[in-house]
């Protein structure tokens, strides 16, 4: 035989062999081209519905096979976009035959395919919630057990979400594979964040919400967000196309993942769980809404099982790790895989790993009572010290990598995709926040005598943008801007019935509740002017400064206006039921809109920026001061702080303030008008539940006046507190030793410190925080202001040569004066100031200007004259308030012997001691003739209904009886050293 000859046999089996390789790829791609998969002859799990309702089915798994009344139970819940048959892809990676096999009695929520059922399209997020919630009902009733539920991926979610509406009621524990709790974790490296989450809402509530997303859609989606896996994965199965017995065990992954397991996405519910996981995340600050009820995930308390994987490029680790930011009373529990996204619920790792892991954990809390030390070793304790590195799935796979090369150059790699990201996103956010804060900034500008502005026609103006949104929080309540104009227009209709018209001055006796903003805003909306009276003030004398000829109150400050008043009475809130009341009150409530005819008169919204709109008080008895505030004033308040602080839909700004103080009504509330931000009200400030509202509403920017957080910022660690999503404290008037703890005790937040003078339009803005004390820099777009030398005890303004007011020169003592804008005809407005017909009203309050910033040193009546120059409070409390031992200072006059002098009162912190030397040491910038000439230790320094230190109460009138069983230090008689005395 030849060599040629030889090897004709080898050929022809080569060849053969090849086309037979190609007849069995060519007729298994025919079959998967004409029905879509290879044929299986597999049989789904065998399940009977045991309840039917138009939004969902409940399926019992093999509840034919085995009476489970003794079994561990589990409902599993499914993502939106995903059938049901994720729990039952194949038979060799089926959850619920393995979850039987383990001896665990497996229940599935069924929400069907949204495109095939009834309104199915216009399912909302709270509908899915509803429907896990009322399946917990059933099989709780059924069985006489709190039930455990779980969910994968977006099914997750909503398991989150339901035990925390439900404040973990007849929840035994909740358990998530892959659920991304932050979205904002998946946003590319060099992606900046601004731009994505903008994208993301303009596509998602432009498009998705009208029209929802087809399951073809889906499948393209779902495969694309990891598309390095789909080309592998095609690759593969191409290549196996031949081997039908290859391909047949993964047959039923590839046909669920490249189409058979997606369905239709109801455009209302994906449009609110990108608002609420990505562009509001309120998933991570809390607040968020089920048929107006305020839930956080901090309300989770019950045990949680997390599990997750580095290679999921759908879920990553710090996205799913999140939920111990958002939910930080909940004992955390982790398992960690391998794999992708549907590898945690479907695959071999998952039989292997997660289902054994999960019948541990049911075991483990039916049987152990969840005690600490005897966790399952399957399942790892959570690692609270644990930190995100910032890495994403993909970065993660790219290290892993560079491992290989080594440990360094992965480190490197890994430091520069973090500098690089952090920088894009950081110069992404400055350009972002300038140009969502330029309507703001050029509004602040056009404000005009003759602008149309005003609180009631900008929530008007929101309520057309934005009629769904909430626009108010009060206790678990939400309420949105329709159902808020709606209410405020029934309460014109009711004012225009009883007679006030444009232009009266008409007295608001109650305490912060919605119902007073409601009349608040009504009384602007019909254009009176809204005389806030306050509830623990002289009702009498309030009303006669005020001018009114009717006030409408609270019920329960009805008894107060009928000891004080003898002037109509008006009661407003408490319901609409009938109630016994004095024949000389109104109950308003009694009033049926729709029966009021509105007069001819009547315009919405007619005011403009000179006209009144509020009047507020300050001070008791002879010291009580009026401040009249216009609209113009109210909406330069308003949005110059909602710039300044950034403000925007997302946030929700926590109104610890009063409404009938110049900062609750112009910055608090104003703010979250003008940013079109929530408003979250409490109707009385209680420090000990602070942390519990701050989750509950997930609030952004806390306000602040004067001393209102002093008990929180002393109050004991609370657990809800770490990781808060308060980013701004926001106020005006706090303490520097106040404002120095509050920004460590709030870290990472900072504190955004204001001024508005009583008279004029003089606003004042310290936003980065660096100097602590300074009132800041005048706002950009507000009144303009200039600080005129003057005498610091009068407040008589100097001229120089040329007769015009001289400025005060850097550090000297000067008045501040403010342009007038909105009007010229107020009393005190001085004219020809600077130039000829100018006009500039004196705002009654002393500065010093330093780099640019100005400081507070008092008003001409708080200044004491000294052989050296004159004597000032603010300096003093500034440089003590600076000492780590002080908690609060308050510096005012008193006698010794024939002349006054300045003393301190003093509050240390709890733990620290105040010695002579730090007084030394903090007051050694101050001339000697300014520092006081004692400073006594107290317990208490008392304050005002408003927060504001009153020293009065104190009852010190001179320097001995501020010695009298106290700890004093005195100076010394050079005035450099203090002393005990």
């Amino acid at each position: 035989m030849t060599a040629e000859n030889s090897g004709t046999p080898d050929l022809s089996r080569a060849v053969g062999g090849r086309l037979r390789r190609f007849n069995d790829a060519l007729r298994n791609g025919l079959e998967v081209m004409r029905f879509g998969g290879l044929n299986r002859d597999e049989e789904s799990a065998p399940y009977r519905v045991e309840r039917t309702r138009p939004m969902y089915r409940l399926r019992h798994y093999f509840a034919e096979q085995v009476e489970d009344g003794a079994l561990p139970r589990i409902l599993l819940v499914p993502p939106l976009m995903v059938d049901t048959t994720i729990y039952d892809v194949s038979q060799k990676v089926s959850s619920v035959r393995a979850l039987n096999r383990l001896g665990v009695a497996p229940w599935v929520v069924d929400f069907g395919a949204p495109e095939h059922e009834e309104g199915g399209m216009e399912r909302t997020l709270t509908d899915h919630v509803l429907a896990v919630s009322e399946c917990i009902d059933y099989l709780r009733e059924r069985y006489g057990k709190d039930v455990h539920i779980a969910g994968y991926s977006q099914g997750g979610l909503f398991c989150y979400m339901t035990a925390a509406m439900r404040k973990c009621e007849g929840v035994a524990s909740v358990t998530a594979f892959g659920s991304p709790v932050d979205l904002s974790q998946n946003i590319p490296p060099l992606v900046p964040e601004e731009l994505f989450t903008k994208t993301a809402d303009f596509i998602i509530n432009g498009f998705v919400r009208r029209r929802g997303l087809p399951a073809w859609l889906i499948g393209l989606g779902f495969q694309g967000l990891d598309p390095a896996a789909t080309i592998r994965n095609r690759i593969q199965f191409l290549r196996q196309l031949h081997n039908r017995e290859a391909l047949l065990p993964r047959e039923g992954q590839r046909r669920f993942i490249e189409g058979e397991g997606f369905v239709g996405y109801a455009g209302p519910a994906v449009a609110e769980l990108v608002s609420m996981t990505l562009t509001a995340n309120r998933l991570m600050s809390g607040g968020f809404d089920f048929l107006g009820q305020t839930v956080t995930l901090a309300d989770i308390t019950c045990p949680t099982l997390v599990f997750l994987s580095p290679a999921d490029a759908i879920a990553p680790p710090a996205a799913v790790r999140a939920i111990r930011k958002a939910a930080p009373l909940a004992p955390l529990y982790e398992v960690v895989m391998s794999g992708g996204h549907m590898g945690l619920v479907s695959s071999s790792s998952a039989n292997r790993i997660a289902w054994p892991a999960m019948a541990d954990w049911l075991n483990w809390h039916d049987d152990a009572g969840s005690a600490e030390d005897q966790v399952p070793p399957t399942i790892s304790p959570w690692d609270d010290d644990w930190q995100d590195d910032g890495v994403d799935a993909s970065t993660q796979q790219l290290s892993d990598a560079a491992d290989l090369v080594g440990s360094i150059m992965a480190e490197m790699g890994r430091t520069v995709g973090r500098t690089m990201r952090n920088t894009a996103r950081t110069l992404s956010g400055l350009g972002e926040e300038i140009r969502e804060q330029l309507p703001n900034m050029l509004r602040l500008g056009t404000i005009r005598p003759s602008t149309r502005v005003s609180m009631a026609l900008l929530l008007d103006e929101q309520g057309d943008e934005a009629a769904d949104n909430i626009a108010m929080l009060f206790g678990d309540r939400s309420h949105t801007f329709a159902a808020i104009n709606e209410r405020i227009n029934n309460v014109v209709r009711g004012l225009i019935s009883v007679g006030v018209r444009r232009g009266e001055a008409v007295g608001v006796l109650m305490s912060t509740r919605p119902s007073a903003l409601s009349v608040v805003a009504a009384l602007n909306r019909l254009g009176a002017v809204a005389v806030l009276m306050r509830p623990d003030g002289d009702a009498a004398l309030e009303a006669r400064l005020g001018g009114i000829r009717r006030v409408i109150a609270e019920p329960e400050q009805v008894e107060t206006c009928l000891n004080a008043l003898e002037i109509p009475i008006y009661v407003l809130g408490g319901g609409g039921e009938s109630r016994d009341l004095d024949p000389r009150v109104i109950d308003m409530e009694q009033i049926d809109p729709a029966a009021v005819q509105l007069p001819r008169w009547y315009t919405p919204n007619p005011g403009r920026a000179r006209d009144p709109a509020f009047l507020l008080f300050s001070g008791v008895g002879s010291q009580m001061r009026v401040n009249r505030v216009s609209n113009g004033r109210w909406a330069l308040s308003a949005f110059g702080a909602a710039s300044a602080a950034s403000i925007t839909p997302a946030d929700t700004v926590f109104g610890t303030t009063i409404h009938y103080h110049p900062s609750g009504l112009m910055t608090t509330f104003g703010c979250a008008m003008a940013g079109g931000a929530r408003l979250a009200l409490t109707d009385r400030f209680h420090p000990e539940t602070f942390w519990d509202e701050v989750r509950r509403y997930g609030a952004t920017i806390v306000s602040y006046t004067w001393t209102s957080l002093h008990e929180v910022i002393n109050s004991p660690p609370n657990r809800l507190e770490k990781h808060s999503p308060v980013r701004l404290l926001i106020g005006s008037g706090m303490p520097v030793s106040l404002w120095r703890r509050a920004q460590e005790r709030f870290a990472p937040a900072r504190v955004v410190e204001f001024y508005a003078s009583t008279e004029g339009e003089a606003v004042l803005v310290n936003v980065d925080g660096r100097n602590i004390g300074s009132k800041g820099r005048p706002l950009p777009g507000g009144a303009r202001l200039r600080l005129v030398a003057c005498d610091p005890f009068s407040g008589r303004l100097e001229e120089g040569a040329d007769g015009f007011a001289r400025l005060a020169h850097e550090g000297e003592i000067g008045m501040l004066v403010v342009n007038v804008t909105t009007g010229n005809n107020q009393p005190g407005v001085l004219r020809s100031l600077f130039a000829r017909g100018d006009a500039w009203l004196p705002t009654g309050d002393l500065f010093r200007r330093m780099d640019g910033e100005y400081w507070m040193v008092g008003t001409p009546r708080q200044i004491l004259p000294g052989n050296a120059g004159p004597i000032a409070s603010q300096p003093v409390e500034d440089a003590i308030g600076k000492l780590d031992a002080v908690d609060l200072v308050s510096a005012f006059p008193a006698q010794d012997g024939h002349e006054k002098r300045l003393i301190a009162a003093v509050t240390e912190v709890a733990g620290r001691t105040l010695l002579a030397s730090d007084l030394d040491d903090a007051l050694a910038d101050l001339p000697v003739e300014a520092r006081p000439h004692c400073v006594f230790l107290t317990d208490h320094i008392p304050v005002t209904s408003w927060y504001r230190m009153n020293p009065g109460a104190l009852k010190i009138q001179s320097v001995q009886e501020a010695g009298k069983g106290r700890k004093v230090f005195l100076i010394d008689s050079a005035g450099n050293n203090y002393r005990d005395a």
